[in-house]
């Protein structure tokens, strides 16, 4: 799979820019910081996920004093070429069409087109919050099978509808109702909990050989169910049981996926406790690049994988061996670099950026 040409309009800092790709290696995007590297890549990438990993909202991806900005983009699959177009509106719902017909659910586009980035902005999935780890796994499933997008949210749902319940919950044990809020529980927990397992089995083998090429040294990637995966529903409803007192008393509910983590171990240690900050670089890139190879199994294609801004956390050492691995992946890889010493010997296109407009500085025969 490879993106053939993107086209940007008032979009971040970017007012007219066009780029035609096309053809795998790697391409990269070079520029000081601040001149709309990072805005190029992210577009590529919103052609995918119609979202952002750097804001929450998709208004603020629109030009200053533009009332919409555009995507648009041309993918080249083993299936056959896919355009992709959107309009993000500053007020109300963006407008998404994928060839020229209207797309109402994500998942339809999902299914058509791949694409996977990394940035600076993934380094929480090593050092943060549990609920960032619980995303990252979620957004693993949903590559891996566009069909489990709504999984997540339906859990979230129930969950909201049972804490509630119990929060309210006046009267002497549990509220009649409890039963019933239990069994929806379990139903959602259960298939957000398979999809996690499935989606770490995928990803943890490739992460795992991504960070030892890199450092030398192995890190571990599992799974950390709040419920146990080898029991299914039985064994959700039995921790369920034992956790009725104390979910009653504090009101609110303490089994579910809504409590699992993502463990990531390096040397034994956990990453986000001991991993120094190079070995949090290369592990939030790692796991990246985990899940490009297991969507690769996955569709029988790789995905478009960008890559911004790899070496300026790291030694000359990693920053070259991370190189050799982005040069040796199959399809198409994009990647950023703010320094002119990084740019790899083995790159197939440079790509100059300025304050939002592209040059096409050097393409290889």
């Amino acid at each position: 799979m490879r993106l053939l040409w993107v086209e940007l309009r008032d979009y971040r800092n970017h007012a007219h820019t066009r780029v035609d790709l096309g053809h795998d290696g790697i391409i990269v995007v070079a520029g000081p910081n601040g001149e709309g590297k990072t805005n190029l890549l992210e577009a590529m990438h919103f052609l995918y996920s119609l979202g952002s990993p750097r804001v929450s909202a998709s208004e603020h991806l629109v030009r200053d004093a533009a009332d919409a900005g555009y995507v648009r983009g041309e993918f080249e699959t083993r299936d056959g070429r896919v355009l992709v177009e959107v309009e993000i509106r500053r007020k109300g719902a963006n407008r998404v069409q994928v060839d020229r017909s209207t797309v109402r659910r994500r998942r339809d586009l999902r299914r058509a087109v791949r694409v996977v980035l990394f940035g600076p902005f993934d380094l929480p999935i090593v050092t943060g919050d549990p609920a960032r780890r619980r995303a990252f796994m979620d957004e693993i499933a949903v590559l891996l099978q566009p069909a489990r997008d709504t999984l997540t949210s339906s859990y979230e749902r129930v969950l909201r509808q049972r804490n509630r319940l119990l929060k309210e919950h006046e009267g002497r044990g549990a509220p009649p109702e409890l039963e019933a809020w239990d069994e929806q529980l379990i139903q959602t927990g259960t298939a957000v909990i398979e999809a996690r397992a499935e989606a770490v089995e995928a990803i943890a083998p490739p992460a795992s050989e991504a960070f030892s090429a890199v450092s030398g040294y192995d890190m571990v990637v599992r799974y950390a169910p709040n419920v146990p995966t080898t029991d299914g529903e039985v064994g959700f409803r039995h921790r369920l049981d034992e956790r009725r007192s104390d979910e009653l008393q504090r009101r609110t509910s303490l089994v579910g996926p809504h409590r699992d983590d993502l463990d990531l171990a390096v040397r034994d240690l956990g990453a986000r406790s001991f991993a120094s900050h190079g070995e949090t670089w290369v592990a939030a890139l790692a796991v990246r690049l985990g899940l490009a190879t297991a969507v690769e199994a996955a569709i029988g294609e790789p995905p478009v994988l960008l890559v911004d801004d790899p070496y300026s956390a790291l030694d000359p050492t990693r920053r070259d061996r991370i190189a050799g691995l982005l040069a040796a992946r199959p399809g198409q890889v994009v990647i950023s670099v703010a320094d002119e010493a990084d740019v790899p010997a083995q790159a197939t296109a440079i790509l100059d950026v300025r304050a939002g407009n592209v040059i096409a500085r050097h393409e290889a025969a």
